[in-house]
Protein backbone atom coordinates (compact mmCIF):
# COMPACT_ATOMS: atom_id res chain seq x y z
CA UNK A 1 0.00 0.00 0.00
CA UNK A 2 1.38 3.41 -0.98
CA UNK A 3 1.09 6.47 1.18
CA UNK A 4 -0.80 9.39 -0.30
CA UNK A 5 1.48 12.33 -1.11
CA UNK A 6 1.07 15.38 1.06
CA UNK A 7 -1.05 18.06 -0.60
CA UNK A 8 0.91 21.04 -1.89
CA UNK A 9 1.38 23.95 0.47
CA UNK A 10 0.60 27.38 -0.94
CA UNK A 11 2.05 30.49 0.68
CA UNK A 12 1.74 34.12 -0.31
CA UNK A 13 2.69 37.39 1.36
CA UNK A 14 1.33 40.85 0.80
CA UNK A 15 2.60 44.12 2.27
CA UNK A 16 -0.27 46.40 3.22
CA UNK A 17 0.21 50.14 3.43
CA UNK A 18 -1.77 51.93 6.11
CA UNK A 19 -4.64 54.10 5.08
CA UNK A 20 -8.06 54.01 3.53
CA UNK A 21 -8.85 50.68 1.94
CA UNK A 22 -6.07 48.63 3.58
CA UNK A 23 -8.52 46.36 5.37
CA UNK A 24 -10.68 45.91 2.27
CA UNK A 25 -7.56 45.03 0.24
CA UNK A 26 -6.52 42.44 2.85
CA UNK A 27 -9.96 40.82 2.75
CA UNK A 28 -10.08 40.83 -1.08
CA UNK A 29 -6.58 39.36 -1.29
CA UNK A 30 -7.52 36.61 1.20
CA UNK A 31 -10.74 35.79 -0.64
CA UNK A 32 -8.86 35.54 -3.96
CA UNK A 33 -6.10 33.38 -2.41
CA UNK A 34 -8.63 30.93 -0.99
CA UNK A 35 -10.83 30.79 -4.10
CA UNK A 36 -7.82 29.87 -6.24
CA UNK A 37 -6.91 26.78 -4.26
CA UNK A 38 -9.60 25.80 -1.78
CA UNK A 39 -13.18 24.62 -1.84
CA UNK A 40 -14.34 26.25 1.37
CA UNK A 41 -17.85 26.53 2.64
CA UNK A 42 -19.29 30.03 2.81
CA UNK A 43 -19.25 29.84 6.63
CA UNK A 44 -15.55 28.85 6.74
CA UNK A 45 -14.67 31.67 4.34
CA UNK A 46 -16.51 34.19 6.52
CA UNK A 47 -14.67 32.96 9.63
CA UNK A 48 -11.33 33.37 7.83
CA UNK A 49 -12.26 36.89 6.72
CA UNK A 50 -13.23 37.83 10.29
CA UNK A 51 -9.83 36.63 11.57
CA UNK A 52 -7.98 38.50 8.80
CA UNK A 53 -10.00 41.64 9.58
CA UNK A 54 -9.19 41.44 13.29
CA UNK A 55 -5.46 40.86 12.78
CA UNK A 56 -5.01 43.52 10.08
CA UNK A 57 -7.18 46.16 11.75
CA UNK A 58 -5.24 45.76 15.01
CA UNK A 59 -1.92 46.09 13.17
CA UNK A 60 -3.15 49.23 11.41
CA UNK A 61 -4.61 50.71 14.59
CA UNK A 62 -1.76 49.96 17.00
CA UNK A 63 1.49 49.96 14.99
CA UNK A 64 3.21 52.62 12.89
CA UNK A 65 4.23 51.77 9.36
CA UNK A 66 3.09 49.02 7.03
CA UNK A 67 2.07 45.51 7.99
CA UNK A 68 2.48 42.22 6.15
CA UNK A 69 -0.22 39.61 5.65
CA UNK A 70 1.01 36.07 4.99
CA UNK A 71 -1.33 33.20 4.15
CA UNK A 72 -0.33 29.53 4.12
CA UNK A 73 -2.82 26.95 2.87
CA UNK A 74 -1.94 23.38 3.87
CA UNK A 75 -5.16 21.90 2.42
CA UNK A 76 -6.90 21.28 5.74
CA UNK A 77 -5.37 24.19 7.70
CA UNK A 78 -4.86 27.88 6.98
CA UNK A 79 -2.23 29.92 8.76
CA UNK A 80 -2.80 33.67 8.81
CA UNK A 81 0.18 35.72 9.97
CA UNK A 82 0.19 39.49 10.30
CA UNK A 83 3.49 41.22 11.05
CA UNK A 84 3.73 44.84 12.12
CA UNK A 85 6.33 47.25 13.49
CA UNK A 86 5.17 47.31 17.13
CA UNK A 87 6.81 45.15 19.79
CA UNK A 88 3.81 45.52 22.11
CA UNK A 89 1.88 42.24 22.37
CA UNK A 90 -1.91 42.26 22.03
CA UNK A 91 -3.68 42.97 25.31
CA UNK A 92 -6.96 41.10 25.84
CA UNK A 93 -9.60 43.44 27.22
CA UNK A 94 -13.13 43.10 28.49
CA UNK A 95 -15.64 43.79 25.72
CA UNK A 96 -17.29 47.20 25.85
CA UNK A 97 -20.72 47.39 24.20
CA UNK A 98 -21.73 50.67 25.82
CA UNK A 99 -19.01 53.04 24.59
CA UNK A 100 -18.06 51.09 21.46
CA UNK A 101 -14.49 50.76 22.72
CA UNK A 102 -14.06 47.24 21.37
CA UNK A 103 -12.34 44.55 23.38
CA UNK A 104 -13.85 41.62 21.49
CA UNK A 105 -11.14 40.93 18.90
CA UNK A 106 -8.69 38.81 20.90
CA UNK A 107 -11.51 36.67 22.29
CA UNK A 108 -12.98 36.25 18.80
CA UNK A 109 -9.58 35.24 17.38
CA UNK A 110 -9.19 32.61 20.09
CA UNK A 111 -12.68 31.25 19.45
CA UNK A 112 -12.40 30.99 15.65
CA UNK A 113 -8.81 29.70 15.57
CA UNK A 114 -7.29 26.42 16.64
CA UNK A 115 -4.18 28.25 17.79
CA UNK A 116 -3.02 31.86 18.15
CA UNK A 117 0.65 32.71 18.66
CA UNK A 118 2.46 36.02 19.20
CA UNK A 119 6.13 36.29 18.31
CA UNK A 120 7.95 39.45 19.39
CA UNK A 121 11.04 40.24 17.28
CA UNK A 122 12.80 43.30 18.75
CA UNK A 123 13.53 45.75 17.25
CA UNK A 124 11.53 44.79 14.14
CA UNK A 125 8.08 44.27 15.63
CA UNK A 126 5.82 41.31 16.11
CA UNK A 127 3.89 38.65 14.22
CA UNK A 128 0.50 37.40 15.33
CA UNK A 129 -0.36 34.03 13.78
CA UNK A 130 -3.74 32.31 13.78
CA UNK A 131 -4.18 28.74 12.54
CA UNK A 132 -7.65 27.69 11.40
CA UNK A 133 -9.16 24.40 10.27
CA UNK A 134 -10.47 24.83 6.74
CA UNK A 135 -12.61 21.71 6.70
CA UNK A 136 -14.15 19.57 9.39
CA UNK A 137 -11.94 16.61 10.27
CA UNK A 138 -12.68 13.31 8.55
CA UNK A 139 -14.46 10.93 10.93
CA UNK A 140 -12.44 7.95 12.06
CA UNK A 141 -13.82 4.53 10.99
CA UNK A 142 -14.80 3.71 14.59
CA UNK A 143 -16.88 6.92 14.69
CA UNK A 144 -18.88 5.90 11.62
CA UNK A 145 -20.37 2.73 13.08
CA UNK A 146 -23.62 3.16 14.99
CA UNK A 147 -23.35 2.22 18.65
CA UNK A 148 -24.29 -1.33 19.49
CA UNK A 149 -27.51 -1.89 21.44
CA UNK A 150 -25.30 -3.65 23.96
CA UNK A 151 -22.74 -0.86 24.31
CA UNK A 152 -22.77 1.08 27.54
CA UNK A 153 -23.90 4.71 27.09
Amino acid sequence: MHAQPDPPVRTERRELERGVGALARARAYTRQFLQEGSDLSAAALQDVLVVVSELVSNAIRHAPGPCTLALTDCSDRLTIAVSDTSTTPPQPRTGDLESGGGGFGWHLLRQLSEDVQVLIDPPHGKTVTATMALRPPEPRPDELAPPSAFSPP
